[in-house]
Order: C-alpha cells, then structure tokens, then sequence
C-alpha cells in the first residue's frame, strides 16, 4: 500500500481529517525548506505538497508568486527539489509528499527523467495544474509504471462530464478548488462548496480534499466539516516569506512560521 493510501485509510478509519500544508521548495532556500518540511510534520501534517518553483505560476496569487520568485532567485531547480526530496527521505520515510507544480519544468526535463528523478526521490504524488486529463496519458502511465499518483485538480466551473474524466484517471486524493480565480482568495459560498464537494463524492472513493482560500482556523472548520481535508498554502506561504534569505533562519523562526498549522491540527482534533 503507498503512503498516501496508508494515510488517507487511516485518516478515515479514525474519523480525522487531513491535513496538507502547502510550501514552495527553495522558499526561501532548500535548507529553510527542508527544516519547515519536518517541523510540518511535527505540527500535525498529514501529508505535504510541494510546490516546483516556476516563473508563471498562472493558477497562483500573489502571495505564491512571491514565494516561487524567492525560491527562483536562491537558484532552486527541480533536480534541485528531487535532491530536497531525498535530504527529506534520509529523516523521513513516513510522510506522504505530494509535488506540486506545472507542465512546463517538466517537459524541458523531459516525461522518462522526470519520473526516474522523481522514483529516486521516493516521491508520493505528482500534481501538475495546467496539464489537462485527457492529455496526460503518457505522464501519467509513467507515473503509475512505480507507484506514484497523479493527482488532478476540480474547479467550481468543472461540469460534470468533465468532472467524471478527472475522477477516473485521478489516484491519491481529488483537489476541489473553493474558489474561481487565484490562489489566496476569499471564501464566499460555503453552500456551493459543500453541494459540489457531495457531488464530486458520488463520482469517486477517492478523499475530496479542498483548497484555495484556506487562510485561518474558522475556514480550516469551515471546510473541513464538508470534506475530507484541507489544504493550507497562500497563508503559510505568506508566514514563510517572513524567513530570512541568508539562510540563518532558527528553529524559533521556523516553528513561528508554521503556526498556523499547529493551531489548525489542534482545532481538528477538537
């Protein structure tokens, strides 16, 4: 059984909710990252997303731009986040770690490296935003030939055939985004997100996780009491920009960076 299946099990098994924070790999540097990876853990995450620094990240807000601008600028490559990924792996061989990026960084490596890069790197998911489903065939075999997932997203605008095709070559977990628009956005009608989220479940066994929008506690109970997670990045990522760029950051600077995700596991296990 993979990681993620392990996880997302148990986690309904025991009536719990996922937690998935979001960061950017090399935001500010890789050290910093790699630290904010394990106190992540530590903090509650159930599983982690991994952002690909790109330099037009479309689907992002300002907020993530700014961290993939930052991750950019300290010289963050993705054969730099497989070598992050395995520095991780050394600590960590428990923590499902999804990546998370877009099509562009991955073809210039190329589908068969990527994956090879990718296996090396004992990576759990794979979750590319503007690859469309019906053209991810080839990626996604690959992906599958070692047992990694390919994770899609869902937006508020995906009518339901659509719907229908993403669930069927989705594994892992299905991404409901809350919100039309960009990354960092306000939640607004939490009736539509929860009458969408109940349709998407009778179209998969998959968990429905929801994203975009996710900012603080209130919102992490929100959307959690409709789903099967939740997933935490513009406001995480806002609190990690905060970290110095010289790479000095302590273990205080990054514990205070992910407090958001300490108080948001407290609250759902309340």
């Amino acid at each position: 059984m993979s990681r993620l299946s392990e996880v997302t099990k148990r986690a309904a098994i025991n009536g719990q909710k996922l937690l998935i924070p979001y960061l950017v790999a090399g935001d500010p540097n890789l050290s910093a990252t790699e630290k904010l990876m394990h106190q992540l853990v530590k903090d509650g995450a159930d599983i982690i997303e991994l952002g690909i620094p790109f330099s037009d990240p479309s689907s992002d807000g300002p907020v993530i731009q700014l961290g993939a601008e930052r991750a950019i600028a300290s010289g963050t490559s993705l054969t730099d986040v497989c070598e992050l990924m395995k520095k991780f792996r050394a600590k960590n061989s428990a923590t499902p770690v999804v990546l998370m990026g877009y099509l562009n960084p991955i073809e210039l490596m190329g589908y068969e490296e990527f994956t090879k890069e990718v296996s090396k790197a004992d990576v759990d998911g794979v979750l590319v935003v503007d690859m469309p489903p019906a053209e991810s065939f080839d990626l996604r075999q690959r992906l599958r030939d070692v047992d990694i997932d390919t994770i899609f997203l869902v937006a508020p605008t995906t009518g339901i055939e659509r719907a229908k095709l993403i669930t069927e070559v989705c594994s892992g977990y299905l991404y409901y985004v809350s919100l039309k628009g960009v990354t960092g956005g306000a939640l607004i009608d939490a009736n539509a997100i929860r009458t969408r989220v109940s349709e998407l479940r009778t179209l998969t066994e998959l968990p429905v996780v929801i994203g975009f929008g996710i900012k603080d506690v209130d919102s992490v109970l929100k959307m959690s009491d409709m789903s099967d997670g939740v997933i935490i990045g513009s406001a995480l990522v806002s609190e990690i920009g905060k970290l110095s760029v010289t790479g000095d950051e302590t273990s205080e600077d990054v514990e205070a960076a992910t407090k958001l995700i300490r108080d948001a596991r407290d609250a759902l296990q309340v």
